[in-house]
């Protein structure tokens, strides 16, 4: 690493959108720590890129323990001094358990419990993310922190069924405003941004979108110049509505 070398950790990245877009940052020069709570395959993807002579470490996260993303700071921080961006993508679809197209959860009928797993993965993993990593952004007065959302939650086109996971994802887009006007004063840009429906183990065969589409608009917000936009929802690099 040289000084000039930018420091991503993204979470949920042995497979699917969070592995492509460690591929993608890596060619650009970026120091990547890809992270899985799974540590073999995390170990395998990360040989994966190593093979191609990209710079990527490994490090074993679970994002649902405080313990272990303080263990993750202190790692970054021991290691490499600073961290410049932070890509929230480990993400779970509880409600997809044993559901059918035809048959997706209701409201009326999804445990707490199920609402809890998706909380705690897909917005109370990217808080304390941001608690433990925003301080190593601010020495510097530089980062790029970018939440992985989806459609299912914006609140323009709200629909019914999978309440776990259309909450949740609703969730991070208030966190990413709330962490965003709390960094307003500083060059770092907080966004949020939906994939697409894409072929992943989660998305399926039929998705729209391949890969290095679903990737693209992290890998661009992940990268933005000084003046890039902070606060906002984005699909294909397009603004999308809350």
């Amino acid at each position: 690493m040289n000084d000039q070398q930018r420091i991503a950790v993204i979470t949920g990245a042995n497979r699917g959108i969070g592995f492509e877009i460690c591929k993608q940052l890596a060619q650009k020069n970026i120091q990547i720590i890809l992270t899985s709570r799974d540590q073999e395959k995390g170990m395998e993807a990360c040989a994966q890129l190593k093979k191609q002579d990209l710079p990527v470490r490994y490090y074993q996260l679970d994002v649902r323990e405080a313990a272990s993303i303080n263990d993750l700071k202190k790692f970054v921080e021991v290691e490499f001094g600073r961290c410049d961006v932070l890509i929230n993508n480990a993400g779970i679809f509880p409600d997809a358990q044993g559901a059918s197209d035809s048959n997706w959860p209701s409201v009326f009928d999804t445990k707490i419990e199920t609402m809890e797993k998706a909380m705690a993965t897909n917005v109370y993993g990217p808080m304390l993310l941001c608690q433990a990593l925003v301080p190593l952004m601010k020495k510097h007065n530089y980062g790029r922190i970018v939440n992985l959302s989806s459609g299912m939650g914006q609140l323009a086109d709200m629909g019914g069924h999978c309440p776990a996971y259309r909450l949740s994802k609703t969730a991070i887009n208030a966190l990413t405003r709330i962490v965003s006007e709390e960094l307003s004063d500083l060059n770092i840009l907080v966004n949020s941004m939906c994939p697409g429906w894409v072929k992943t183990d989660m998305g399926g065969s039929e998705a729209t979108h391949e890969l290095p589409e679903g990737a693209d608009t992290a890998v661009w917000l992940a990268t933005l110049p000084d003046d890039g936009p902070r606060g906002k929802f984005f699909r294909d690099r397009k603004e999308f509505e809350w």
